[in-house]
């Protein structure tokens, strides 16, 4: 377990930036009251720590308690954010989903009728939105969810807000990267 370097810390907060903005602020800045505090009035923070390649965010308290463990005998800390590939890419995963959604700056909601092909990994189609905020460029992340405020998954827009109004049912909208099905395709390989 480590701090990022310079680098990672570069990708990771510009990936983050795509989906949450400005609010990246206050997921840095979230205190953390768990593990024990010698001051009430003055918890701890949160911060990112890299493991085998995952890259997790986790509460300083927990991150102190978890230098006890070996390297090789750690499994997991806190909440897998994403992973590094062997080329230094980074890459969200379905886990970062609870981050993401209460500070997500441009999302879509899916009709109840469109939200099974979305969590069968298929991309969203202008037919199966129900509501889509203003102001989404094309290439922005977006938080997908489902009509009940439900966050399902996340992807990236391929059209402008402006844009899909005015484009054909069958327009590709948000190209798809994560979702909550995930846990059921891959419950075999765990």
């Amino acid at each position: 377990m480590r701090t990022l370097d310079e680098q990672e810390t570069t990708v990771v907060f510009e990936k983050l930036f795509k989906f949450i903005g400005n609010n990246l602020k206050n997921l840095i800045d979230n205190p953390s009251y768990e593990g024990p505090t010698t001051d009430p009035s003055n918890p701890t923070r949160y911060c990112f720590r890299l493991q085998k390649n995952r890259l997790y965010y986790v509460s300083e308290a927990l991150v102190k308690r978890a230098t006890n463990v070996t390297r090789e005998k750690l499994v997991s800390l806190g909440t897998q954010v994403g992973k590094f590939t062997h080329h230094g890419n980074f890459h969200l995963t379905v886990h970062a989903l609870p981050l993401l959604a209460p500070h997500a700056k441009h999302k879509v909601w899916l009709k109840p009728t469109s939200e099974m092909s979305f969590l069968y990994g298929n991309s969203v189609l202008k037919a199966h939105l129900g509501r889509i905020t203003e102001d989404i460029n094309a290439g922005d992340g977006v938080i997908v969810y489902s009509m009940s405020d439900i966050p399902l998954g996340f992807g990236v827009a391929t059209k402008s807000t402006k844009d899909v109004r005015k484009s054909d049912p069958n327009v590709l909208v948000v190209i798809h990267q994560a979702d909550i099905g995930e846990y059921l395709r891959t419950e075999d390989d765990l």
